[in-house]
């Protein structure tokens, strides 16, 4: 397995993590109902995007060449989106909101790149 893979795969694996400690902190030790709020959406939007950044692996390993690019938005693109919530919940600092789309955009990118590559069937060699 390529380095690129491996920083891949711990990257969805870092997402995941990250969403289980955040849903547990906004469920446990969070008293303040737009922060509660806020730590949901960025948990429940990035353990989605970290399990279809692992299922992208899948399916680069079945020839869907573009599940590859799919596999880093939907990484990078959690980090983003939920990150800026959850340092908006920890720092009080309301104008990181503003950080928060741009982790939309990449996981929708991710969506739309695996969508072409699915109906254009752009496929590659299978990995051995």
């Amino acid at each position: 397995m390529g380095e690129g893979v491996r920083l891949w795969l711990a990257l969805a694996a870092l997402n995941g993590f990250l969403a289980v400690a955040a849903g547990a902190f906004g469920a446990h030790a969070v008293v303040d109902p737009q922060a509660k709020e806020w730590l949901r959406t960025g948990a429940q939007y990035q353990a989605i995007h970290a399990v279809a950044a692992l299922a992208c692996f899948g399916l680069l390993r079945l020839t869907v060449g573009p599940a590859g690019w799919a596999g880093w938005l939907f990484g990078f693109g959690g980090l983003i989106f939920a990150g800026s919530l959850y340092l908006m919940v920890l720092t009080g600092v309301k104008m990181l909101g503003a950080v928060t789309p741009i982790g939309g955009v990449l996981l929708l990118a991710g969506w739309a790149v695996l969508l072409w590559g699915v109906l254009a069937g752009a496929l590659v060699t299978p990995a051995p």
